[in-house]
């Protein structure tokens, strides 16, 4: 695993083989959530009111406006009309927010504890808002029609013919008051056309400022984001992503033996065999304490990172496996002496290996006459923190028994190093793993099948015959 790229399948695996450990983690981030929520954010209500701008205007000209909606002047004059004790305008300034939408529209946001309390502050803030903004521009006119914009500027054309018809009744300047008298004519028309352009552009402004509050804010009906659940979602999202998280950076700086060959090199010796554990992968000791009982309920007792066990032959081929490794025992050793099965402190799977081995070496048919019956292999089993090996007396070697991918290079170094202190030469390793088993059979009478097949083939032979 950590050498290992991380596929969707290595998650797959584990939250197939930790869900009940991130189901719970989940739980415990959705309280956490709502203790977020109940503490840090408290609920909170956001009423909206549009302001529409008519005329033409620019996209700067509209986020102008909209920095003017949330400024000191509109904010406070909103807070000294609202009148709220518990909120000063500083904190009301907080509390508010607009932005310019399509069409020449500034949207002006409020929030507040209450959808009460948020409806009346976006409406004050769109009033005080459009008041700001009128007397800004002067908008406050109270003149008749005959006074308005439309008035002024038929004067003004009726003026400029007057002046024309004045200028085409005068001497045609043959002498020097006729001249003069055009001249100024020329002059007053000249500043009628340049008033005529000021008041076309005072139109322009006016029409821009006369800013309409598009109704009262609607009642808020549902809380701002973050919602309470929301931050429970969010939290238990954030959990079980940190777990499978964690999981990964484990599984990548795990640095457990995996492979026959790299084991047999941390114990420097040689691989005898490997053997088969009826079972499962949850194959563990019985009993244990409130942290056992606990680490079962989650499914943490497990490794998740080793490979599903594989469905194993029946018991007869796992025995033969063990009288195989017994066999190269013999072999190995000059003459018949007694051995210790070293096996690591908490290998479940490794223990009921090193029982079975003892047991086959010792009702081993193909043993010698003298070694029948006698045992020739004692399991201790040695704890990997701090090992400590009896020392030689009746044993005068020892034979270390492990399952793969449970123990580092310098766990095992430390095993061979308290066997060597203890003067046993390790004299091999055998690997165990957990497998899934068939129904037994004797490990002396063929399978039924293979029986039949035989009996088949002999009448077959006797029939031709």
């Amino acid at each position: 695993m950590s050498d290992d790229t991380i596929r969707l399948a290595t998650i797959g695996r584990i939250l197939r083989r930790r869900w009940r450990l991130l189901a719970v983690l989940a739980v415990v981030g959705a309280l956490f959530g709502y203790g977020t929520s109940v503490l840090l954010f408290p609920p909170r209500y956001t009423a909206s009111a549009s302001v529409l701008l008519p005329g033409q205007w620019e996209e700067r000209e509209l986020l102008t406006q909209a920095q003017v909606a949330t400024s000191s002047s509109v904010v406070d004059r909103a807070a000294a009309e609202l009148g709220w004790k518990d909120v000063s305008a500083a904190e009301l300034k907080d509390k508010v927010s607009a932005k310019a939408t399509d069409g020449n529209i500034i949207k002006i946001l409020g929030t507040a504890e209450s959808p009460e309390r948020a409806q009346q502050l976006s409406d004050r803030m769109a009033q005080q808002f459009v008041a700001f903004n009128a007397r800004l521009t002067g908008g406050n006119t109270d003149s008749g029609a005959d006074t308005g914009p439309e008035a002024l500027r038929k004067k003004i054309e009726a003026t400029n013919r007057r002046i024309s018809d004045l200028a085409e009744a005068a001497d045609p300047g043959r002498t020097v008051e006729s001249v003069q008298a055009r001249t100024s004519l020329e002059k007053l028309r000249a500043s009628l056309e340049e008033a005529m352009k000021k008041l076309d552009q005072a139109e322009t402004v006016s029409s821009k400022a006369g800013m309409v509050v598009m109704g009262p804010s609607p009642r808020p009906t549902g809380e701002a984001p973050p919602t309470r659940n929301q931050l429970m979602i969010g939290g238990a999202a954030l959990f079980l992503v940190s777990a499978v998280i964690g999981h990964l950076a484990a599984a990548r700086m795990n640095r457990r033996l995996r492979t026959e060959p790299e084991i047999a090199a941390a114990l420097s010796t040689e691989l005898l065999g490997t053997v088969d554990v009826p079972g499962d992968r949850h194959s563990q000791a019985e009993g244990g304490g409130l942290r056992a009982r606990i680490r079962r309920i989650l499914g943490t007792d497990t490794r998740w990172d080793t490979p599903v066990p594989q469905r194993s032959g029946d018991e007869a081929s796992r025995r033969i496996r063990y009288r195989r490794v017994c066999a190269r025992l013999r072999n190995k050793l000059p003459a018949p002496r007694r051995l210790l099965v070293v096996v690591p402190d908490g290998d479940e799977i490794a223990r009921r290996a090193a029982d079975q081995l003892v047991t086959e070496a010792a009702s081993d048919p193909s043993a010698t006459g003298a070694n029948r019956g006698h045992p020739m292999l004692r399991v201790v089993e040695v704890p990997v923190t701090r090992p400590m090996v009896p020392d030689r007396d009746t044993e005068s070697g020892a034979l270390v028994v492990l399952s793969a991918g449970s123990w580092t290079a310098g766990e095992l170094a430390g095993i061979a190093e308290a066997c060597a202190d203890g003067r046993h030469e390790v004299v091999g390793v055998v690997v165990a793993g957990a497998v899934r088993a068939r129904p037994a059979r004797s490990a002396d009478q063929p399978p039924e099948k293979a029986t039949l097949a035989l009996a088949v083939r002999g009448n077959a032979t006797g029939g031709s015959a």
